[in-house]
């Protein structure tokens, strides 16, 4: 399809930028633990001006930009920089994130690694790749013998005790839990099978909508809290919950039983 090479093209566009500023730039707080850098709005210019030239009547949802709807029902969902954080304090783990929807549905989504020349994909109902290569997700199914990954919303210091509930149950259960600072990469690792389970609250669409795809493509189940698929809306990835048909069930029981204590 034209939209996923189209998709690849501004993935690396944008990852060309984060590549000559990394090391380079310092960063403004959008909140207390949100950080905002030049490259990633550099990179998001770059990767909507590769868009906007093969489909200039499509819209746009990006992190660091208003929503920009047409009626077209074509929307292209932005993160130029996943792992802001990371990137800023010199931590090599970040990604350009891009997914592309129609009528509400994403129907293409890739994930650019910079930092290891790693280009992730999926279209709907086509499967899941990187550089080529078919991904899977590994064959674990259960919690004993897990690795698991998870990360902490931008109201971390304020719910710090809640997100650490779950994090503590599931070290307990499973073999580890990794936290490495961008969902999308996260997403991506698990559909690639070195990771098994992912669990996190409050991100955006931006984060999820490429990764969450080709999670799927990948043979994940990729669900909210309640174990329903998400629908392109401003709540996706508000509840995010990935893993193996085989493992999934365990996660969302245990995710449940803590929710309900906690209210």
């Amino acid at each position: 399809m034209k939209e996923l090479s189209v998709l690849r093209a501004a993935a690396l566009a944008g990852g060309k930028v984060l590549s000559s500023k990394f090391g380079k730039v310092g960063y403004r707080l959008k909140g207390r633990a949100n950080l905002l850098t030049e490259a990633d709005l550099a990179s998001e210019k770059a990767v909507k001006s590769v868009i906007r030239r093969a489909f200039p009547g499509d819209g746009f949802m990006a992190e660091e930009s208003p929503a920009e709807l047409t009626p077209n029902g074509r929307l292209w969902i932005i993160d130029p920089l996943d792992g802001t954080t990371n990137y800023a304090h010199g931590f090599p783990a970040a990604a350009v994130s891009i997914g592309f929807a129609e009528k509400g549905v994403v129907r293409a989504g890739g994930v650019f690694d910079p930092f290891r020349g790693e280009f992730f994909h999926a279209s709907l109902g086509g499967g899941a790749f990187v550089n080529g290569r078919r991904l899977r997700i590994s064959g674990v199914r259960a919690l004993s013998k897990a690795l698991l990954v998870t990360g902490f919303a931008y109201d971390r210091a304020e719910k710090a005790d809640f997100y650490c509930g779950f994090f503590s149950e599931f070290m307990k259960l499973s073999h580890d839990v990794r936290r490495m600072g961008s969902a999308s990469l996260d997403l991506c690792w698990l559909a690639a099978g070195r990771t098994d389970g992912y669990w996190e609250f409050g991100l955006k669409p931006w984060d999820v909508a490429a990764g969450g795809l080709i999670a799927s493509e990948a043979g994940a189940r990729v669900t909210d809290f309640s174990g329903r698929p998400w629908r392109v809306d401003a709540a996706m990835g508000a509840q995010t919950l990935a893993a193996g048909p085989g493992l999934h069930g365990g996660m969302l029981k245990l995710i449940r039983r803590r929710l309900k204590a906690a209210r």
